[in-house]
């Protein structure tokens, strides 16, 4: 079903939310909508089946070695190839277009035992059009085989939704439209949403879908946002932390949800809440380097604009009876462990009495759990310090057990993937939560009230 120019626009326009007569729905609606897998059982043997996949991943030298994400894929191309579908996976890698899926494509052969084929060279940047040797290739293919496509990152089209305005669409649509149409036509018009993490606006995830005739959501994909996820919805103390202070929006959306009781805060947006904190009292809390406007470019400054956000995002806390526990000492660039930071100088891990502090802090919350007759949600985003300097992984390292003592006391634990989920995989194990997400991003996005991109774009085609 090729797609017109004038349609690729407001697809667009509805993709970055410019269209006002868009229905604007719930994470729970935008799921609920999205055709499933199952839904595409009557797609015969032979059929050409684009998979937007889950291919960001580092393989190491055996399967369960940096492949989660293409081991969570395999439910979705296993019910593909029992089918007898010709499945074309493509994706991404990183940022960078030079990144290879070289060795992903290796790695979801073993996966699958079976061979898969690479496609080096598969579109023409200038036409933004398939190039033939793709339709050979896919028109040869054997029923139940599996071929990647190299980095969609590797051309710009993929990403020139990313920073769009609404005001740019009317220039993108038509170059936008020949992709997908190209797509369709050369490649397959059957697409199955197989990656959680994209959550930014690819093309290959959100603008693809829009000349698909049939189009659903993957068995992983699904199971994330219909179960772990919707029980974050529910989150009940919240652990964040990280280095970029703009996910101080994610937190005050997740309180704005209004079943947040607890939050516990390090890294950049401890910092924010601190020195707000501090003011409100009538005094200061100094930031260091991270208050220093010489620094302004650098993703750990924490402009005047935060403080006021956390300012206000504590009196409203405050007012709900929400209870907020943030570190009390720090270690510094030199090691040193000191309960300030002080002008010059920048935090790289919390101190041992904040640990004390967090571990109190979980005592106290399991035991106003004791009485409930559901169990509590708790959601853990991020890590504590620059835990891969093992000078300052102390912080995050005595923290980890904690969620294992959560977990024994009865409570629902998730991990919101990223640097969490690496931090316990290095500090514990997986069966010491819930729930280890595959993808930070998308977790946060859903979890602040943000749009899943390629949610929109399925419940766009379903509805047509």
């Amino acid at each position: 079903m090729s797609i017109t120019t004038e349609a690729m626009a407001a697809w667009c326009r509805t993709l970055l939310g410019a269209d006002p007569a868009a229905a604007k729905l719930t994470l729970e609606q935008y799921v609920a909508a999205a055709p499933r897998l199952k839904s595409l059982a009557d797609v015969p043997s032979g059929t050409p089946v684009l998979v937007r996949g889950d291919v960001d991943a580092k393989p190491g030298k055996e399967i369960g070695e940096g492949d989660i994400r293409l081991r969570s894929m395999k439910d979705t191309l296993e019910f593909g190839r029992g089918r007898g579908w010709i499945q074309i996976i493509f994706g991404h890698i990183g940022r960078e277009p030079e990144k290879s899926l070289d060795k992903v494509a290796k790695r979801i052969g073993q996966i699958l035992g079976c061979e898969v084929a690479f496609v080096e060279d598969w579109l023409d940047p200038e036409t933004n059009t398939v190039k033939d040797n793709v339709a050979e290739i896919v028109k040869a293919a054997a029923p139940a085989s599996v071929i990647v496509l190299q980095n969609t990152r590797k051309y710009d089209i993929e990403r020139v939704l990313w920073k769009a305005k609404p005001a740019d669409v009317d220039d993108l649509a038509e170059p936008l439209a020949r992709l997908a149409n190209s797509m369709a036509e050369r490649v397959a018009k059957v697409y199955v949403s197989e990656a959680f993490s994209t959550n930014n606006l690819d093309a290959s995830a959100c603008v693809i879908p829009a000349a698909m005739d049939r189009v659903a959501l993957g068995d992983y994909v699904a199971s994330q946002f219909d179960g772990p996820l919707k029980d974050c919805l529910k989150t009940q103390m919240v652990i964040f932390s990280g280095l970029k202070i703009d996910k101080l929006n994610n937190l005050e959306s997740m309180i704005g949800r209004g079943t947040i009781r607890r939050v516990l805060a390090a890294g950049s947006v401890a910092m924010a809440l601190k020195k707000a904190a501090a003011q409100l009292g009538g005094g200061d809390f100094h930031l260091g380097q991270s208050e220093d406007p010489a620094n302004k470019d650098e993703p750990y400054y924490i402009p005047p604009e935060r403080i006021e956000q956390a300012k206000k995002m504590l009196t409203e806390a405050k007012a709900k009876g929400i209870e907020f526990t943030m570190p009390v000492d720090f270690v510094l660039e030199d090691g040193q462990i000191s309960d300030v930071v002080g002008p010059g100088n920048q935090q790289f891990d919390v101190g041992p009495k904040s640990s004390k502090v967090y571990a109190e802090a979980v005592t106290q919350f399991i035991a106003e759990q004791k009485d409930a007759t559901e169990p509590a949600v708790v959601f853990h985003n991020g890590v504590f310090g620059m835990f891969e300097d093992e000078r300052f992984e102390t912080g995050t390292k005595t923290f980890v057990p904690e969620l294992k003592r959560m977990t024994d006391a009865g409570m629902k634990v998730y991990v919101g993937g990223g640097e969490g989920g690496k931090a316990l995989e290095r500090y514990g194990r997986e069966d010491w939560v819930t729930c280890s997400f595959t993808a930070g991003g998308t977790v946060l996005k859903a979890l602040g009230g943000k749009q899943i991109p390629y949610l929109v774009a399925l419940n766009m085609k379903a509805n047509e």
